[in-house]
């Protein structure tokens, strides 16, 4: 199937092709932690590259609860002017524009110096490193009646500043993640132990986010397919959740999987078929197709052309690309015009999973990095270096954030 067949959405709104240029965290925002000039140009790029859809990085819902010190936050009109052009830069060629609104929960490394909220006080398993992420507070009734209020109300911020839509995430082991997952919530209240308590939170946080916005505005959810932990939230579980989710205003729901503790949305596939290891969660969105009222997008691992392709045959809608368009902005162009282009990274064999993870991450912010100054990409960083430049540039601005925070400089 083509894809560049445009997608209409349960709300009316229409994709001009089924290719996404899928979230990736920046940590590009300025010290006032609102886009930076930096993002404009990379997201230029992304929006002459292609793509009828463009997600943000993660957006966060709340400046105490980051997912990087260097994360963009938008939770009152203070720098709303800088969304305005960022939103008008993305969708300068016709891609429709998504802020992916998050909360990191207990995934918040513990030197940025705040309070960690989480459904339960568990910490992460990272081994030798779980020491960088503090053992959470399990949150109150009030807490969770703000974190939902605060993705509403992001959400409403969203579409005022001009964006096309919001995409709740739900995935990658961040806080609504953590409500999902057996494995991170232990409560024994109306938010844990049954499937339909645990989901009660994201429920509550799309109808909450629907109160406020236009039924023109497009709300997404990006879910785990699975924790791939024993005994966490599981296919089945996904597929119970997009069950409760049909009975919703929701437009698109995006598949991926893993989390800090278990990395799966950087990984392979379990078999050595082509299109299983560049498409890994494929498999998983099939299942989830079949009960699925709303459009499915699946992300992680695309690069090739024929496998997108493939994807869109096997039913499902959307195809998000991630590091290929970090590697080629312009990828979706070259597709349409023909060339048989598939950027990549070179594999990491390293022995300490969590390490070969963060340097895969690095690996991809340094092509980011380069977009934004207007330089060509790398492929072939070495990872070691990219981590080592990586690691510096956070140590920085944790400083800066940490600075800024203690002097209230983040204030209305």
């Amino acid at each position: 199937m083509d894809v560049f067949k445009k997608l209409v959405l349960p709300n009316g709104s229409q994709i001009q092709n089924r290719i996404a240029k899928a979230a990736m965290e920046e940590n590009m925002a300025d010290l006032e932690q609102a886009p930076s000039e930096e993002l404009m140009r990379l997201y230029q790029a992304w929006a002459e590259g292609g793509a009828g859809l463009i997600i943000t990085g993660n957006v966060m819902v709340d400046r105490r609860a980051m997912t990087g010190p260097g994360g963009v936050v938008l939770e009152d009109e203070k720098h709303l002017d800088i969304f305005k052009r960022w939103a008008q830069i993305a969708r300068s060629k016709g891609a429709q524009v998504w802020l992916q609104i998050n909360h990191p929960g207990r995934q918040m490394q513990s030197n940025l110096g705040q309070e960690t909220w989480a459904p339960s006080a568990m910490g992460l398993d990272l081994g030798k490193m779980s020491d960088r992420f503090n053992i959470p507070v399990e949150m109150t009734q009030d807490m969770i009646d703000e974190v939902i209020q605060r993705f509403a109300n992001t959400a409403r911020l969203g579409e005022k500043a001009g964006f096309t839509g919001v995409e709740i995430h739900a995935a990658h082991g961040y806080l609504l993640s953590q409500f999902l997952s057996p494995l991170s919530n232990k409560r024994q209240d109306q938010w844990g132990g049954s499937l339909q308590n645990r989901a009660r939170i994201l429920i509550e946080i799309v109808n909450a986010v629907r109160a406020v916005v236009s039924p023109s505005f497009t709300v997404a959810v990006k879910l785990n397919s699975a924790d791939f932990q024993r005994g966490g939230f599981s296919v089945e579980d996904a597929q119970q959740v997009v069950c409760m989710l049909n009975e919703l205003s929701v437009d698109l729901i995006e598949l991926s999987g893993g989390s800090h503790e278990a990395p799966a949305m950087q990984g392979q596939a379990r078999d050595g078929r082509t299109l299983a290891r560049e498409a890994y969660f494929l498999e998983f969105a099939q299942e989830i197709r079949k009960v699925s009222n709303m459009p499915v997008m699946v992300t992680g691992g695309i690069r090739r052309k024929q496998i997108a392709e493939k994807v869109v045959e096997s039913g499902v809608d959307m195809v998000g690309i991630a590091t290929a368009l970090a590697l080629d902005p312009n990828l979706p162009n070259k597709w349409k015009q023909g060339k048989n282009v598939s950027p990549e990274l070179n594999p990491i064999h390293w022995k300490n999973k969590t390490l070969a993870s963060l340097a895969n991450m690095a690996t991809v912010k340094f092509q980011l990095r380069k977009l934004s100054l207007g330089k060509k990409t790398n492929p072939r960083i070495s990872p070691l270096w990219a981590l080592i430049l990586q690691q510096v540039t956070m140590a920085r601005r944790t400083r800066q954030y940490k600075s800024r925070m203690r002097n209230g400089a983040f204030s209305s």
